[in-house]
């Protein structure tokens, strides 16, 4: 009962603060020019866009499956693409889609595949998702400046900027330095035991044992990545750049469902902005953050009577659609209720 009262907050807190967001965009977006449009939707680009997101789950479990493969792991695409539709639905309650990650890799785990093994993989899949948008926020930022001047715009991004760089270098440092990283961590954990007052608890060593284990996997894994598995990362980068090809073009559709010109370079380029201050972890599912965001970023292209509109197809596609989804697979399919459960304790 606590672990559904904690889900039905989280979900009802992320739902929330989306609403009241696309609340407040509608009323300062909405005038009488916004009804006719809405009358004049050509439903059947919605239904592209619907078809657009679906097919960027695929993409997602090739590279999930590609880069399995690479280790030595053999996982099935349609497996890959349960596990990674499964943990949509925690990362769209959870701050900046925390939850996402952790799930995935206890699917994985699931299949076999060891918990360092299944962390490289994940955090692989997020450094490839952070390199790509790492090299095009730079033009994304260029073609925004010709548009437009921003005030503040440049700060932001490069502040998003210096925080995707900072988790890459970290990552890189845990990879080539494996036994500092374990006895930082080992010096964390005594640490948080002591002041739980479980400094003596012998349950403890065993925890570092496991940890030792997932060290090793991991730095093997991310190593091997590097040095041997560059197919896995090739295959990797290309589905990568698919995935987020697919999931950018969403919005250019539905302009043209809205009988507006798709203007696809610069709305490229404002979801790519738009992902960096998604990093942001302030709210669950980036409720808020997403619409606010997307409403200021979308109407440097978009007219102001169809801003609304715009963010409100979008945000049904990118949060409501994956608690949807996500959540039918995740507790009808895949039955992850107990850790699920864990998560949200």
């Amino acid at each position: 009962m606590i672990y559904v009262n904690n889900l039905r907050k989280w979900l009802s807190i992320s739902l929330l603060i989306s609403a009241i967001s696309i609340v407040l965009v509608m009323l300062y977006t909405i005038d009488p020019q916004t009804l006719d449009l809405i009358h004049n939707i050509r439903p059947e680009f919605l239904l592209a866009a619907v078809f657009l997101h679906l097919s960027s789950f695929i993409f997602w479990g090739l590279r999930t499956r590609s880069m399995c493969g690479s280790l030595g792991f053999k996982v099935g695409i349609l497996r890959s693409i349960e596990i990674v539709t499964s943990s949509t639905f925690l990362a769209s309650v959870t701050p900046s889609s925390i939850g996402g990650e952790p799930l995935r890799i206890h699917l994985l785990n699931q299949d076999d595949v060891p918990v360092g093994n299944a962390t490289a993989v994940v955090l692989g899949e997020r450094l490839l998702d952070g390199i790509l948008i790492m090299i095009a926020a730079p033009i994304a930022l260029h073609l925004f400046r010709r548009a437009i001047s921003i005030s503040g715009l440049d700060i932001v991004i490069m502040a998003g900027e210096l925080g995707l760089v900072f988790v890459f270098m970290m990552v890189l440092y845990a990879v080539w330095h494996p036994h500092q990283t374990r006895k930082t961590l080992k010096s964390l954990l005594h640490r948080i035991a002591g002041l739980l007052g479980k400094g003596e608890d012998p349950r403890l060593d065993r925890v570092m044992g496991k940890l030792d284990m997932i060290i090793e996997d991991f730095h093997y894994s991310m190593a091997f990545f590097v040095t041997k598995g560059h197919k896995g990362l090739l295959f990797g980068s290309i589905y990568t750049i698919l995935f987020w090809l697919v999931e950018f073009a969403m919005v250019p559709v539905i302009l043209m469902g809205l009988n507006q010109p798709p203007s696809i370079l610069i709305s490229f380029a404002a979801q790519v902005l738009l992902m960096i201050l998604l990093v942001i972890p302030l709210t669950p599912g980036s409720s808020g953050v997403a619409e606010l965001g997307a409403t200021s970023l979308f109407s440097v292209f978009v007219p102001a009577y169809m801003v609304g509109i715009v963010v409100v197809a979008w945000r049904v596609f990118t949060l409501y659609m994956n608690l949807i989804v996500g959540g039918f697979v995740s507790f009808k399919i895949l039955k992850d209720t107990d850790y699920i459960r864990n998560m949200m304790k």
